[in-house]
């Protein structure tokens, strides 16, 4: 067995766990599993399950679910067991608590309370997927999960147009083609991008391309499992200024000023935004 049950001091214990394969977690993290004295789990199912198939005991410790839904009453709970001198160990469904998964609220009140948090790193899909994505990690932004709603999503993306690093999304299967249709629209079909998919698992893909080839390649296939996209940042052709303004005065010669911003953001590949902030100055200028 590769764990080692020890004395754990009063505190709460973020540990990251699999998001696939069960021997990616590591040897600190199942140190922690055997030794804490109350167990926290965004599934509680699915934490079991990882301390059977490495030989960890789980005795008479208790076992709680705490998940975004679970309310004061539970936080309030594993709060009064570390505030009485217990170790609480909280591991999400796969990866990394807080990184698109529970356990904020529990860590600040924790912090709030002085109470030791204790991190102990491992996996996550983000990381993971830059590893192999083959875009620049020199700088990244997360922008986890886009919203369902086309019109939501779109403005979600286009406000992350100008950040200088590559950009990481988590996606859904069911949501992949309307969410790279949506990348291509704002962003470019030009820009550099992966599609990594079922990360550390049997069935692991990469996909890289342009968005245009991915969003050609993803449009008439049925995917499953769980989905980073990763989009790199604007490179190319810079667009002026003066050749923006240009631009936004032949529109408004013929259009409202929101339609102009719009028909000018999507003919040089602008953000929108940005456009349109340059045609609301230009209009209070007159």
């Amino acid at each position: 067995m590769n764990f080692e049950k020890k004395q754990l001091s009063a505190g709460l214990y973020f540990v990251a766990t699999p998001i696939g394969t069960a021997r990616d977690i590591t040897l600190r993290g199942l140190d922690i599993l055997a030794s804490a004295d109350v167990i926290a789990a965004e599934d509680t199912r699915t934490a079991k399950r990882l301390m059977e198939i490495h030989g960890i005991p789980l005795g008479d410790r208790p076992v709680i679910a705490y998940h975004d839904h679970s309310g004061d009453k539970v936080r309030a709970r594993l709060m009064r067991y570390i505030a009485n001198g217990k170790s609480v160990a909280y591991v999400s469904e796969a990866g990394t608590p807080l990184v698109a998964d529970p356990g904020f609220a529990l860590g600040r009140a924790a912090i709030e309370s002085g109470e030791p948090v204790i991190a102990a790193p491992g996996p996550s899909a983000v990381i993971a997927a830059l590893t192999v994505g083959g875009l620049p990690t020199d700088r990244f932004f997360f922008a986890g999960f886009p919203p369902n709603a086309k019109g939501a999503r779109r403005k979600f993306i286009e406000e992350y147009a100008d950040v200088p690093g590559t950009l990481v999304f988590y996606e859904s299967p069911k949501r992949i083609q309307g969410m790279l249709g949506d990348l291509v629209q704002k962003l470019g079909g030009e820009r550099q991008a992966a599609v990594c998919r079922e990360l550390t698992k049997r069935f692991e893909e990469v996909s890289r391309g342009t968005l245009a080839e991915l969003a050609d390649a993803f449009a008439e296939r049925s995917v499953k499992g769980e989905i980073v996209v990763l989009v790199d940042r604007a490179r190319g052709v810079q667009v002026s200024d003066q050749s923006m303004e240009d631009a936004l005065r032949e529109a408004l010669k013929t259009m409202r000023l929101k339609d102009a911003a719009t028909a000018v953001s999507e003919a040089l590949g602008l953000p929108r935004r940005k456009v349109y902030q340059a045609a609301l100055g230009m209009e209070k200028e007159k």
